[in-house]
């Protein structure tokens, strides 16, 4: 894989479902200044980013955050990230799903929530499957898409600021009736960070990448600036063209924009988000069932989860699976608390992340390999304990709950592979 390449795969990843929905919940956390908590959340994403790309080019293979952290703390903590990844990417579904049956849908149609939570997860799980090749030829073109909704909103928005029709001064309004300035900017940036993750599944790729030495930094570290830069825009003319009340109710914000500006069909923008929330969910479908089925085969989950379909060898019982958790989840969560679960899952594994590049450090690796300074990871560490601090208690019952789930799931592992182990000594011995 090219720099090219691996730069498209990684802002696809990025670019998606996260800013169509998410905007107007940072709204409503932050104030006006939406593009405040996005700038914010990518700068302490960028951080993180730096750990992985110096542990991706440090060993170049499959495996990724689990892999690194089975490396630097042993296997037991690497069960751990690696379940704390899969639950966040069913987590992510979950709150994807909700998000189809929100305002763009019904822009549309009016159909209860419940009924297009279950048919569009059945229909998601299907696809995935008929086959990998399907959804990932999906994928390509609904990326494109996607990313065409998000240049078109930041045109319609700059017409309205230019024709008058927006209000600049709400960019610098910082604070809610719930909190201050600081307190509001970092609410904010717990929802933001969300729309920043994704990049942290690239590591995987690494050791298809040519020179990833170099192609790996540049590639992640480009299409992050390129997210960034596209997210704020989005913010500040969503900020300047809609009235922040407004902004905050809907489940669809940038449909505001469509219908302020005029011109644009706001049928037409729905059909491009939901477009865009259901590819992102599709992607992080994907992830989660190859990684439950990995994770299987590994002999960290059940060996059920391995099964795959005859013919199309797809991991049929995981992908049915996981789509089970996500409904569940779907049916029980809004998505503004779902997506912050997903950001307190993600920090677990960022931390362990930026933690194994301090631990490894006297571990040569391969020969040349991309090095962040010191200060980077320890950066990339405090930043993911303080937002553990910002994120509310009801999102910590539930994500306490499934990560508790993965510290039963590590005990059990690693009391069965020390089992193993005892087992295996006397009869080689012998």
């Amino acid at each position: 894989m090219s720099t090219p390449l691996l730069y498209f795969f990684i802002l696809g990843d990025v670019l998606g479902a996260g800013v169509y929905v998410l905007v107007g919940s940072v709204a409503k956390e932050s104030g006006g200044a939406v593009w405040l908590p996005l700038t914010l959340a990518l700068g302490l994403a960028t951080l993180t980013a730096g750990s992985y790309a110096e542990l991706a080019t440090k060993y170049p293979r499959a495996g990724g955050s689990s892999h690194y952290a089975t490396a630097a703390f042993g296997p037991a903590a690497g069960s751990l990230v690696g379940f704390c990844m899969l639950a966040a990417g069913v987590v992510s579904v979950g709150a994807l799903a909700r998000a189809f049956a929100g305002d763009y849908l019904q822009e549309l149609v009016s159909l209860p929530t419940l009924a297009v939570v279950v048919v569009f997860l059945v229909a998601l799980a299907l696809l995935n499957i008929r086959g990998i090749k399907e959804s990932l030829g999906a994928n390509a073109v609904a990326t494109l898409i996607e990313l065409s909704g998000l240049v078109l909103i930041i045109g319609l928005g700059a017409w309205l600021i230019v024709r008058g029709d927006a209000d600049l001064d709400r960019l610098t309004e910082v604070g809610t009736a719930e909190h201050g300035v600081i307190g509001a900017t970092l609410a904010g940036t717990v929802l933001a960070f969300y729309s920043f993750a994704g990049f942290e599944t690239s590591v995987n790729l690494a050791e298809e990448v040519k020179d990833p030495r170099r192609s790996y930094p540049r590639a992640l570290f480009g299409a992050l600036l390129t997210a960034g830069v596209v997210y704020v825009l989005i913010g500040v003319v969503a900020s300047a063209a809609v009235p922040t009340d407004e902004l905050a109710r809907s489940s669809g914000p940038l449909l505001e924009v469509v219908r302020l500006a005029g011109g644009v069909p706001e049928g037409l923008f729905s059909v491009v988000a939901l477009v865009a929330v259901a590819n992102g969910a599709l992607l992080t479908g994907i992830m989660s069932s190859r990684l439950a089925y990995g994770m299987a085969n590994d002999g960290l989950l059940p060996p059920v989860l391995a099964r795959v379909l005859a013919g199309r060898r797809t991991p049929w019982v995981a992908i049915l699976a996981t789509a089970a958790v996500s409904l569940i989840l779907a049916l029980t969560g809004e998505v503004a608390s779902l997506a912050e679960t997903m950001v307190l899952l993600l920090l677990v594994v960022f931390s362990s992340v930026n933690a194994a590049v301090l631990v490894l450090r006297r571990d040569e690796g391969e020969p040349d390999h991309f090095r962040m300074p010191t200060v980077v990871p320890w950066l990339g560490l405090a930043s993911c304990l303080f937002l553990f601090t910002q994120i509310g208690g009801d999102i910590w019952l539930r994500g306490l709950i499934l990560v508790g789930l993965g510290v039963l799931l590590a005990v059990v592992n690693v009391i069965r592979a020390r089992r193993t182990a005892r087992e295996t000594v006397p009869s080689n011995a012998g």
